[in-house]
Parts: structure tokens; C-alpha cells; sequence
């Protein structure tokens, strides 16, 4: 009888001591500073990715996010319906978003996270015809200058004629016969 007795409290003794030791190890566990401490809340957002022209989705186009002041960047594929989502970023942040895919303008912008769940869609254009001095252009909006053929006034009465042998390349055999004739003389 003495021996259950003993035995009994061995084991209340035992458990005692294993409560006590936990309870010592989580107070030192909380001086050291080693809280757990939680991210901070994300948002999930969906961009979807679509050609300017008629609408479609354009798949494997490369959606690219960085955080303003923030080293590095996430990049994302489109699938076959034009989207990708992604749901690390944190609420509150300043995002840029770049999206790249061949044969099409690159995009660019900047948002605000400010939802817990954002829809973005793009509309990709195609790239424009390449500026040539070769062509004739019709006059941009953004220009200051305005064409040649649209300038109505009239040289100065005291300007001199302008000749136009003196545009086009001169030819070797008349160089000689190439001066104006209303030239003055040299002085001798």
C-alpha cells in the first residue's frame, strides 16, 4: 500500500516538475525577444491581359511588380485567358507594373494597393510605324513647329533671290558657269 502510495506521488512529482520546466523555458524564451510576429496583411490582385484591337487575351505576356523603394521585382506569366494573380502584396504599398509581351507596347503604371482584392486590366497596343525623315509626316499634335507648306508668308522685299543652283550638287564641268549673275563684281 505504501508502495502505490510512493509511486502516485513519484508521478505527480514527475509531472510537476516537466509543468514547471515549460513554464521556465517560455519565460525565457519571451526575454530573448523572439516573439513571433505576423506579416503584415496582403492584398490578392488579378491582372488581366488584353490586345487593344479586338479584345483577346494574350497568353505568356510577362507581368512584372515591384514595390516602390523596394529591392527586386515579382514577375508572373499570363495563362490562356490573359491573367495572373498574385497575393503577396502587402496592403497600403506603392506598386509599379510593367507588362512585357512580344509584339506589343510595353505598359507601365503606378498603383496604389489599397484593397484587399484588386481587378487591373491592360490593353496592349501594337507598336507604331517608325519615324523616317525619308516620308512625308503628317503634323503631331505634341509639335510646336509648323510644316513648310503651311507657312503663307512672303520673304522680305529687301532679301535677296535665292538660287536654287546652290541646293543641288554641283556638276564639275560647270562650276565655272554655276555664279549668279546678279552677283556684284569683285573689287580689284
Amino acid at each position: 500500500m505504501w508502495c502505490r502510495r510512493i509511486s502516485r506521488f513519484a508521478v505527480l512529482a514527475i509531472v510537476l516538475g516537466l509543468v514547471a520546466s515549460l513554464a521556465g523555458f517560455a519565460q525565457s524564451s519571451n526575454r530573448r525577444g523572439r516573439k513571433y510576429k505576423a506579416p503584415p496583411p496582403t492584398s490578392r490582385i488579378q491582372v488581366t491581359i488584353l490586345r487593344n484591337d479586338d479584345g483577346k487575351p494574350i497568353e505568356n505576356a510577362a507581368v512584372i511588380f515591384q514595390l516602390v523603394g523596394d529591392k527586386g521585382n515579382m514577375e508572373l506569366k499570363t495563362d490562356e485567358d490573359g491573367k495572373s494573380v498574385i497575393d503577396v502584396l502587402p496592403t497600403g504599398s506603392d506598386v509599379l507594373l510593367q507588362v512585357i509581351a512580344k509584339g506589343y507596347q510595353t505598359y507601365g503604371e503606378s498603383y496604389k494597393v489599397d484593397k484587399s482584392d484588386m481587378a487591373i486590366e491592360v490593353k496592349l497596343k501594337r507598336p507604331g510605324e517608325q519615324y523616317s525623315v525619308y516620308k512625308m509626316h503628317e503634323q503631331t499634335a505634341d509639335a510646336d513647329k509648323s510644316s513648310d507648306k503651311d507657312k503663307t508668308t512672303d520673304p522680305p522685299k529687301d532679301a535677296a533671290p535665292r538660287d536654287s543652283s546652290k541646293d543641288k550638287p554641283a556638276d564639275s564641268t560647270k562650276q565655272n558657269e554655276s555664279q549668279p549673275a546678279n552677283s556684284p563684281p569683285k573689287p580689284q
